[in-house]
């Protein structure tokens, strides 16, 4: 059988320590920019806005109007940069065109930019001194350690190489922080021989969004597997004839696979209450002046 990474005490923990946490200064306050009720990420913001709740971060979403544009977005970024009330922000992305989301990111000071995903941010994480981690990057890492998946010194796959989430990863795995030290394999849409980039690894993050890409075929028998992965795919049993699926087919891989996270109810939970603890941080970081590492 294939063990399941189920992601909820793994959120639990973190939930508990963040409560601690908050309680030690003034309630943080972290806002969610987004492009307003139709956003792709309501779910999402739900889920955040009752986590926050649960742990004690003063949540609130700050939309966009209809007819608003890039410049509308930088003016906003701006205004909530300047608020000394606001502690953290978090830009849902990706954004259409022609909005810009590196332009619209760096309006943030590094200790505001909540998911780490701006320019700074990140070239503090490859110097090894990040101020915010991406949150998902956190999640995918807090549930091989909460299951002691094998990282250090042992080889590790990563399939994508997005700036906000494969790569930042990946820097992290290989890093010199405890229990990470990983021989990191970095694969993604252009490697020609998915099943030879993998061969070998003991643990693979796929971060694609591509259902059924990871089986039986490409995946080295007794593989643990962190799956980041999330679509939607057509399913006339669920409501609204669409379910949530990861990268990795759960049903071939079963009894192959070593252990398997589950989409929905794996990395999806873990994030968002990792994304509440970098709010106190950043609460904390602002306290003292602003700082890295």
């Amino acid at each position: 059988m294939t063990d399941r990474l189920d992601g909820k005490p793994v959120a639990a923990a973190i939930d508990a320590r963040t409560r601690d946490a908050v309680r030690a200064g003034a309630p943080p306050s972290l806002v969610s920019v987004h492009r307003g009720v139709d956003s792709p990420f309501r779910f999402y913001l739900r889920r955040q806005a009752r986590a926050a709740e649960s742990v004690g971060v003063a949540f609130r979403e700050a939309a966009l109007g209809p007819t608003d544009g890039p410049e509308e977005l930088v003016a906003r970024l701006r205004e909530l940069d300047r608020d000394p009330s606001v502690h953290a922000v978090l830009l849902e992305h990706p954004l259409p065109a022609p909005f810009d989301f590196r332009r619209a990111i760096s309006e943030l000071r590094p200790e505001k930019d909540v998911d780490g995903v701006g320019a700074v941010n990140l070239g503090r994480l490859v110097s090894q001194r990040p101020t915010h981690v991406p949150a998902v990057a956190r999640a995918a890492i807090a549930i091989a350690r909460h299951y002691r998946l094998p990282l250090e010194g042992e080889p590790v796959a990563v399939i994508g190489r997005s700036e906000t989430v494969g790569l930042p990863l990946a820097i992290c795995l290989a890093g010199r922080a405890e229990g990470m030290h990983a021989t990191v394999t970095i694969a993604h849409s252009r490697t020609r021989d998915l099943g030879r980039s993998l061969a070998g690894a003991r643990t693979i993050f796929s971060c694609v969004g591509q259902p059924g890409l990871l089986d039986r075929e490409v995946v080295p028998e007794g593989a643990a597997i962190v799956d980041v992965g999330l679509s939607s795919v057509p399913d006339a049993a669920a409501k609204g004839g669409f379910r949530a699926a990861g990268d990795a087919d759960p049903v071939v891989l079963d009894g192959w696979a070593s252990a398997l996270s589950p989409v929905p109810g794996g990395v999806g939970p873990v994030t968002v209450a990792e994304l509440m603890s970098s709010a106190v941080r950043a609460r904390d970081l602002l306290a003292r002046g602003g700082s890295s590492g």
